[in-house]
């Protein structure tokens, strides 16, 4: 009899090793990390194991690269595909990563047909789209990695704004993760104080530009590779929901069907997430100008998942 969640996590980069670690030390379930590359995966979850006594968790790390180890998982992160390199945007990596995406889609429809679905590979919200409509699963259960990200960004570039600690710093970035994404300004606040009461209006403005660019920066200051510490972080906080049913209200990318005027279609939206993945989506009351970003990224996701011609 399973007594702990199995989560299973898809790509042996840095993002999807940094995850299985934070995952296992936080004791969330047993993890599975496959990689396509022998040796990378069980390398990597032999390592984490072996800090099992010396970090004080009880949870087993296997490393595969059998997509059957998948069977049985309650939840799949898919973080496999290519990372970003500095000039390049999300969507360069369309047709690349869909490929990529598809397959790994194949194998949790195989394999682990009951599992909730993360996705994490870029361009993000269409990746949840091609995840989608390859695993045929309830969408409910399919739900991209960005908002959290991206709300994380915000957050922090507030805090180190005002001196204070990220911990009391409360932000809502909606969108697409991508250079149209939406910072909500009147809903981030420190210790419940709206922050446009303490940032300036044009100072407030940088700090949205800073955080739509802020996979770009980090990617530029790498020169190879991007983003994984705040990325698994991020992933980590939507399994704790899923897993512990927390009901945690995060913004992710989610299938909409109407909710802020658009419709079929996976876009970040506030979501309560619980044992059975998206258990609603939040609907905040936006002015006409962010509801009209928000729809304005939405058809950008949109136009992109028209290029690969599939439907979910």
């Amino acid at each position: 009899m399973k007594t702990r969640a199995k989560i299973t996590v898809v790509g042996a980069g840095f993002v999807g090793s940094t995850t299985a670690q934070r995952l296992a030390e936080k004791e969330l379930g047993d993890i599975v990390l496959h990689d396509i590359v022998d040796g990378i995966a069980q390398g990597k979850a032999l390592d984490i194991l072996q800090s099992a006594c010396l970090e004080g968790f009880d949870v087993n790390v296997k490393g595969t690269t059998d997509p059957a180890d998948y069977s049985d998982s309650d939840i799949v992160v898919v973080t496999s595909g290519l990372p970003r390199q500095p000039g390049m945007s999300r969507d360069d990596l369309l047709m690349k990563n869909y490929e990529i995406v598809k397959g790994v889609s194949e194998n949790i429809k195989k394999y682990a047909p009951n599992s909730v679905v993360i996705v994490v590979s870029n361009p993000l919200d269409v990746m949840t789209y091609v995840a989608a409509a390859v695993t045929q699963f309830p969408k409910e259960r399919v739900i991209g990695m960005a908002g959290v990200l991206d709300s994380a960004r915000f957050r922090c570039f507030i805090a180190m704004e005002l001196g204070v600690s990220q911990r009391d710093v409360q932000a809502m970035v909606l969108g697409g993760h991508g250079d149209d994404m939406v910072p909500l300004i009147r809903y981030s606040t420190v210790s419940g104080i709206s922050v446009d009461k303490l940032i300036p209006a044009k100072r407030l403005e940088e700090l949205v530009v800073r955080t739509r660019n802020g996979g770009a920066e980090i990617v530029k200051l790498l020169q190879k590779g991007s983003a994984y510490y705040a990325p698994s972080s991020s992933v980590v906080q939507m399994v704790s929901s899923i897993v512990r049913g927390s009901n945690r209200v995060l913004p992710c990318a989610a299938w909409c069907t109407g909710q802020y005027g658009i419709k079929n279609q996976f876009v970040g939206v506030p979501c309560r997430l619980g044992s059975s993945g998206v258990e609603e989506i939040v609907e905040l009351e936006l002015t006409a100008a962010e509801l009209q970003q928000l729809q304005s990224s939405a058809a950008h996701v949109a136009a992109s998942v028209e290029k690969l011609g599939i439907k979910a």
